[in-house]
């Protein structure tokens, strides 16, 4: 459950994409090994905490990422995996990419966050390729991650620009990684998949009846 954002808040209107990252820094437990996919999953590093001792790996090779870089603190040559600048907190250390993907693999990580194209009810997770004649593949150590970390969150838009449900029954997408997601973040509801199925914990700018109605997975109401 979030430390920094109660279940029971308001859900009034949608969430922005700072906002979820907020969020799902706040769920974050203290002490904790994480990740963060390229993309909005960078975000989250902006909303952690000092109290939480959090440590951030990239898998371009390093440990103690801090937030993101502006102004007089870019350095060039201190980038994330989705080349960012970033910065390093006291106690940062560096390696080889070998090493960083022997962490991914080795189940060193407690968490990752990660985009996604399409989540399935069971926790299938697809966000390397739409499978489009002229798309680019693009997986990265997405795969090393989905399968090597403890927790598994999502971050991304519930709904694509056509109005498409990005969770679904099964997913269409070629697949990251099988079984792997246990938490969804979207800008109108956060989702705990488990054994018992999908979840809805909370919503923003919507209701439970309306997920229902415009998603084609079967929902249970935290």
């Amino acid at each position: 459950m979030s430390k920094g954002l109660s279940s029971k808040r308001p859900g009034s209107q949608r969430l922005g994409k700072e906002q979820l990252a907020q969020l799902v820094a706040g769920d974050i437990a203290q002490g904790s090994f994480v990740n963060l996919g390229i993309g909005q999953p960078t975000l989250v590093s902006n909303y952690l905490t000092a109290e939480q001792h959090v440590t951030l790996h990239t898998e371009n090779g390093m440990l103690g990422m801090g937030p993101v870089a502006v102004g007089d603190q870019i350095d060039e040559d201190l980038i994330n995996a989705g080349k960012i600048p970033v910065t390093e907190l006291p106690g940062a250390s560096y390696f080889h990419h070998a090493d960083s993907f022997a962490m991914m693999r080795g189940g060193h990580l407690d968490v990752c966050v990660l985009g996604a194209f399409q989540v399935s009810a069971t926790g299938d997770l697809a966000n390397w390729n739409t499978g489009a004649p002229d798309a680019i593949p693009a997986v990265g150590g997405a795969m090393d991650l989905a399968t090597g970390a403890k927790d598994v969150y999502v971050m991304m838009s519930l709904f694509t620009k056509e109005g498409a449900a990005k969770l679904v029954q099964t997913c269409s997408y070629p697949l990251t990684g099988v079984g792997c997601v246990t938490r969804i973040y979207t800008n109108e509801a956060v989702f705990l998949i488990g054994p018992d199925g999908v979840r809805v914990r909370e919503t923003f700018g919507t209701t439970f009846a309306e997920l229902q109605e415009r998603i084609g997975v079967e929902l249970l109401d935290d």
